[in-house]
Order: structure tokens, then sequence, then C-alpha cells
């Protein structure tokens, strides 16, 4: 009865969703632990230890010889936080809340605004911990030079953006048949441990295994990440074009199939499993 009327424009209406945005965001990343500072060091506890992992595992392998002229560890780390904010992405969009989950049930929330928190809340995550990484090293043990950072940033934001796109077709599809599709999303996320190419050098790949990595937009954007931060390296068989055509078709699919499911989508659906 006294309650005052406030006239929604354009403007108004996008400044209140960017805050829910906002808001969702900072749920979406405290969801992992109670503690922020303590959510964030297990993250760059993971990012480093899959690091050393990988650089051990090339040092045994006598692989370091085949890797880019420049810094080993920058070479291993460059494909390792591309293929986190990649992984992780991809992850936190299918694990985003439903059109069935309760917080739906709040009048200005909707499944976009949750998509758009959890990928905003894994590509604050991934950058955090990719650049608390990179300034330890270059503080402690060696001064390290990117070459291009804006266009490694850019690939940065291509890697994360491309999992949100694959992400979001996973997600609009898992409701209508869960145990598939769940292990078909799991399927990809194994199969870029080698697919996604960090542990190779496309330039040096013959023709005939370059077929079976090409296919993947992940590797098209660490191949060029590394061409922005090494001098010595220009990529020869990727390019930036394939991965932002596959992330525009994958958005599309995935809104689609999104509002679609929507209509459908109820809290009984599991029932009959």
């Amino acid at each position: 009865m006294f309650r005052t009327e406030v006239r929604k424009t354009p403007s108004r209406t996008a400044l209140s969703m960017l805050e829910l945005v906002f808001h969702a965001a900072v749920r979406s990343v405290r969801r992992s632990h109670g503690n922020a500072v303590i959510g964030l060091l297990m993250n760059i506890l993971q990012t480093v230890m899959l690091v050393a992992v990988f650089f051990f595992m090339f040092d045994l392998l006598g692989m370091r010889g085949n890797a880019i002229r420049g810094d080993f560890l920058l070479y291993v780390m460059s494909g390792v936080f591309m293929f986190m904010t990649h992984t992780k992405a991809m992850g936190a969009v299918i694990g985003a809340d439903g059109p069935t989950s309760p917080m739906m049930k709040h009048s200005p929330m909707n499944p976009i605004i949750s998509i758009g928190a959890a990928a905003l809340g894994a590509l604050y995550m991934q950058t955090l911990s990719a650049g608390v990484v990179l300034y330890f090293y270059h503080a402690a043990f060696q001064p390290i030079t990117i070459f291009e950072p804006v266009g490694t940033l850019g690939m940065h934001l291509l890697s994360w953006i491309s999992g949100v796109a694959i992400g979001m077709v996973f997600k609009a599809a898992t409701p209508w048949q869960p145990e598939l599709f769940g292990v078909v999303s799991q399927l990809y996320q194994r199969t870029n441990m080698i697919a996604s190419g960090k542990m190779f050098v496309a330039n040096m790949m013959p023709t005939h295994i370059l077929v079976y990595f090409d296919w993947n937009p992940l590797f098209h954007t660490i191949d060029q990440g590394r061409g922005f931060i090494f001098l010595n390296y220009h990529p020869r068989y990727s390019n930036i074009e394939y991965p932002i055509i596959v992330t525009a078709v994958c958005v599309v699919i995935g809104l689609m199939g999104e509002f679609y499911t929507r209509k459908y989508a109820s809290a009984s659906w599991s029932a009959r499993r």
C-alpha cells in the first residue's frame, strides 16, 4: 500500500541484473570454502601441484628439448593455466543452479544469471591464482618476460569463454539424460589432459598426429597463447578464429537448449530414474 513504485528502465534493469550477477558470483566463489582466503589458497595449491607434476614428467621423460626456447617452467605454466581456466569454467557452468533449484524461487534469479555468476567466479579464481603463482615465481626464483601481455590475456579469456560455452551445451542437455551426459562431460574433461596439447609444441608435431588435436579449441588457444608469451615462437598450425567460431556456435546452442529445457524442467524428473 505504501510501497514506492520504481519505474523500470533498460539501464536500471541492466544495473540491477549486474548487481545480482555480482552477488551470485561471490556466493559461487565462497561455495568451495567458507573462508575465501583458504579457498583461494587451495586453488593455488592445486595449480602449483599440477605445474609440478608436468614439470617433473617432462624432466623424467626427457621432453625438455621439445619445449619452446625460453623459460621452461613458464612454458609448462602457460599450458596448465589455460587448461585449468577452461576446465574449471566448464565445470562451474555445468554445476550452476538449474531451473529446479531452490534459488530460482527468488523472483529476480534465473538460470542465465546463475550460469554467468558461476562463470565469473571461475574466471576470478583462476586469474587470481595464475597471477599469484606467476608473481611468486618472478619474485622468488627467476624474472619472467611475457612478449605480448595483452594477447596472452586475450587467449586466457578465450580459454575461459570457450569452456563456458561448452559447459552451457552440457548443462542444457544434462537434465534430459543425467547419467549419459555426466559421463560425456567427464570424458571430455579427462581427454583434455592430453588433447589440449599443453604437453606438446604444435609446430613440432607431425601432420598425422596434429589431426588428433586441432579439433579442440583449447589446443588453439594454448598454442596461440604461447606465441604471445615467447618471442621466438610463431604458431603455424593453430589460429584464433577457430575457437571464436566454436565458442559462438556453442553459446547459441547452449542458450537455445537452456531456454527449451527450462520450459519442461520439473523437480520430479529424477523420480522415474
